[in-house]
């Protein structure tokens, strides 16, 4: 029986997904939720032997959003003066 590891959840009995017309498979939504993937979300894909590997990648963009919504939320601290000061705050 094939097993696949979530976080710490083990799931039995993968799930099969099947091949559509124009070659798409659909991400089962445990694995969709358990790697927080979202619409329009990049994969990088492998071929290792006979099995595909999909790595999803994020792009300087969608961090960029992330970053400005930290701002926006006041999750940051600075500015500093200077290189030792930032140092400072992070307590390095």
């Amino acid at each position: 029986m094939k097993t696949a590891t979530l976080g710490k959840k083990t799931i039995k009995n993968l799930p099969k997904v099947k091949i559509g017309v124009s070659r798409q498979v659909a991400i089962p939504k445990k694995f969709y939720d358990a790697m927080k993937l979202e619409p329009g979300d990049y994969m990088e894909m492998e071929l290792h032997d006979d099995r595909l590997i999909l790595t999803p990648k994020t792009f300087i963009e969608k961090r960029l959003a992330e970053g400005l919504r930290d701002i926006e939320a006041g999750k940051v601290i600075g500015p500093f003066k200077n290189a030792k000061e930032a140092l400072n705050a992070l307590g390095i």
